[in-house]
């Protein structure tokens, strides 16, 4: 069964910066379209940022600018990387591919301090 792991994630101050990694176990990313996905206490879980097999990125308006997205297909491997962080950023944070296939990973915590 695929697996996903995702870490990375930790305590940081608003305005600080946090590197992502998902790495995706028993499939291949190679032609697939792979997104992150952030979940806030009592909100829905949302696409953030993704990644196309041709490595074009594309962004939710919440986060472009800020967050930038990269894989390794080598590696069955998706990173996040996220600057300039706000409060509103804090949440789990889960890869997946874009139109959720797979089981969903135990997600990474995020958590934005003022």
């Amino acid at each position: 069964q695929v697996q996903l792991v995702e870490s990375g994630g930790g305590l940081v101050q608003a305005g600080g910066s946090l590197r992502l990694s998902c790495v995706v176990s028993e499939s291949s990313i190679i032609f697939k379209t792979m997104g992150w996905y952030r979940q806030a206490p009592g909100n829905q879980r949302e696409l953030v940022a993704w990644i196309n097999h041709n490595n074009r990125p594309d962004y939710a308006d919440s986060v472009e600018g800020r967050f930038t997205v990269t894989r390794s297909n080598t590696r069955d491997a998706v990173y996040l990387r996220m600057t300039n962080l706000t409060t509103e950023d804090t949440a789990v944070y889960y890869c997946n591919t874009k139109s959720p296939v797979w089981p969903w990973g135990q997600g990474t915590q995020v958590t934005v301090s003022l």
